[in-house]
């Protein structure tokens, strides 16, 4: 069988896989500051090219008003290897300007990161070891007295990129009015810090789902707002807790801050780095979803699993132009005058 996608979704008999079968893989690793141009077809994975087709070509059918993006943010938005060393992410950037608390989150991220990674685990008792990770550090950060300034600090000597791409494809989308939801587990005032300091401009169909902080006049943080979201139940259950990006990032004309008409978007391209990101849409009764998968690492390990969970999967840290392409084939003269 052979298949053929206009622009990057053009197929690379060497590398990709149309169809799936059962063979050993050859996987060339080049991360994304390595990557010539902006053809990824040798990082490119679609398991299902003609459901993939279908769904590009209902999206269109039912235009830019029925779409709304679904992301996650830490190794999905940004990249995962920087320079050749791991990136950080959105808490894992944070330093709170007392050694003792930093090291003691530090700690808790050692004894529960490799469990919320656990292939073996059941559902139930991640997601309660993920609520007790989540709860111990947001109490360590409000006892350890940090601080916004502490915030600005950290995020201006961090390791953290945006992918290539990223700025272009929320052009992309606002021109065309079409809402972004970022999805996060993390730390939505530190995940606004970073798009202030890295994009220096405001979007105005970005709304922030994530924990977000309180803090008193004196910029010092006291509690955290709502519901704590964590690595296992970050879905539109929480689209109440979605938030546009604060005012002091330049905003002229408002946010579209309209919760009700973008659960009436049925239509989703989901974007994220793990399987259980798949799950940010859930609480959304959606007509058509085409899913993008980052996979980062452990390529020969888990490679089956992300082709049969995405419509389309991206190794090795790739930039995020796909992505653009795929938007721009869905809606290439919707913009808005």
């Amino acid at each position: 069988m052979s298949y053929r996608l206009p622009s990057i979704f053009t197929l690379s008999h060497s590398l990709l896989i149309l169809p799936y079968s059962h063979f050993t893989l050859r996987v060339w690793y080049c991360r994304g500051s390595e990557m010539e141009g902006r053809d990824l077809s040798g990082v490119t994975v679609i398991g299902d090219p003609q459901s993939l087709e279908n769904k590009i070509s209902a999206i269109r059918a039912a235009g830019a008003a029925k779409l709304q993006v679904i992301a996650d943010f830490d190794a999905t938005l940004t990249r995962y290897w920087i320079n050749g060393t791991r990136g950080q992410t959105s808490h894992g950037l944070l330093q709170q300007g007392n050694p003792e608390y930093d090291a003691k989150r530090q700690a808790l991220y050692e004894y529960y990161h490799p469990l919320e990674y656990s292939l073996t685990l059941p559902i139930e008792k991640k997601t309660k070891l993920m609520e007790e990770w989540w709860g111990k550090t947001h109490d360590l950060l409000i006892e350890g007295g940090l601080t916004y300034d502490a915030i600005k600090s950290s995020v201006a000597s961090a390791y953290i990129a945006f992918r290539e791409g990223v700025v272009e494809l929320f052009e992309f989308l606002e021109e065309r009015e079409i809402p972004v939801l970022i999805f996060s587990a993390g730390l939505a005032d530190i995940i606004e810090e970073v798009l202030r300091q890295k994009v220096h401009r405001y979007f105005k169909n970005i709304k922030i789902v994530s924990n977000r902080m309180v803090f008193d006049d004196n910029g010092r943080l006291i509690s955290f707002k709502g519901k704590t979201i964590h690595s296992m139940n970050k879905n539109e259950h929480a689209l109440d807790m979605a938030a546009p990006l604060h005012d002091h990032l330049g905003d002229a004309n408002g946010p579209m801050n309209d919760n009700a008409s973008v659960k009436q978007r049925t239509n989703v391209l989901l974007l994220g780095d793990h399987i259980g990101d798949l799950g940010m849409s859930d609480g959304l009764t959606y007509e058509t979803r085409i899913s993008v998968g980052f996979q980062n690492d452990n390529i020969e390990k888990n490679l089956d699993r992300y082709r049969d969970a995405f419509d389309i999967v991206y190794l090795n840290d790739a930039p995020i132009w796909g992505v653009v392409d795929l938007v721009s084939r869905l809606f290439p003269t919707e913009a808005k005058l």
